[in-house]
């Protein structure tokens, strides 16, 4: 369960990425809807860190448990 919730981080950092670096939202585009966004250049520096933060947190799902809560 862990790692799905994992993923699910990842994948949703990675959105926030897109959005702040092209202003384009990925899940949109992919489940309907209007896939551009029209953000602040404050917001697109907080979806980038977050984003940049899931591109960091990937490797996590390769490294056994015991090793992430030592």
């Amino acid at each position: 369960m862990g790692k799905v919730a994992l993923v699910l981080v990842v994948v949703g950092a990675l959105n926030w990425l897109l959005i702040g670096l092209f202003e384009w939202d990925l899940v949109t585009a992919l489940l309907g809807g209007d896939s551009h966004r029209v953000s602040s250049w404050l917001s697109r520096i907080v979806y980038s860190l977050v984003g940049i933060s899931g591109l960091y947190c990937i490797r996590y799902l390769f490294t056994d448990n015991a090793q992430v809560r030592a």
